[in-house]
């Protein structure tokens, strides 16, 4: 095994630690979650349904036997498990490399407790490394990119993809991100952004870092 997947593994597992008897659990999307998805295996029995975040998580699941609930079913989502691609100080977030940002924020969003796993090749920095996805409806896209270099970021138009949602992706690169909250509150204000990669509003509860041997709870 790889050196990073061993810490990706030992993110997972600190992270199963966290779940209760019986209890619905929302679940992200990515490399560190697929992993963490082959751990629930083991404890399958002890979950009471999976709310998820993108139809490749859902296909996941599904081939595992591991129950799926339909979101808009649940009243309450106790707790959400998902990667980042960079975190900061604050536990802030920047996501939506596999781009099911969209879908992952509603479920960080309504949960009660956001826990995102981590390798620690992810160091806390400021935000701005890895480039901000800004899922965005296809006829707006020429406009949001040009508001976005207004806003001091280079777009660069994600080819041959699509989101579950059927939008695109401009990968936004450029950014020193010194104050996320508001930068991710005006990109969201453009009109055609359904949403963007950053969780400043809504960051993560806790961080859980797989290191070598072991991990770090932040």
């Amino acid at each position: 095994m790889l050196a990073i997947d061993q810490m990706k593994l030992n993110a997972a597992k600190a992270a199963l630690k966290y779940i209760k008897e019986d209890q619905i659990i929302g679940i992200g999307t990515g490399r560190t979650v697929k992993i963490f998805i082959e751990q629930l295996a083991t404890i399958k029995h002890k979950i009471a349904g999976v709310v998820s975040s993108s139809v490749a998580t859902t296909q996941q699941l599904t081939a595992m036997q591991i129950p799926i609930v339909d979101f808009n079913s649940v009243v309450d989502l106790p707790i959400y498990f998902d990667g980042a691609d960079a975190y900061n100080s604050l536990k802030q977030l920047v996501k939506g490399g596999g781009g099911a940002l969209t879908r992952e924020k509603i479920l960080a969003y309504a949960s009660k407790t956001f826990i995102c796993l981590v390798d620690a090749s992810k160091k806390p920095s400021i935000l701005g490394t890895f480039p901000v996805a800004v899922e965005v409806i296809p006829i707006a896209r020429s406009q949001v990119a040009r508001a976005l270099v207004k806003l001091g970021g280079q777009p660069e138009y994600r080819e041959n993809f699509f989101t579950d949602n059927g939008n695109i992706i401009l990968d936004t690169y450029g950014w020193q991100i010194s104050h996320p909250m508001e930068l991710e509150q005006q990109i969201n204000q453009i009109p055609g952004v359904v949403c963007n990669g950053i969780f400043a509003i809504r960051g993560a509860d806790v961080i859980i870092v797989g290191e070598n041997n072991d991990a770090t709870i932040i």
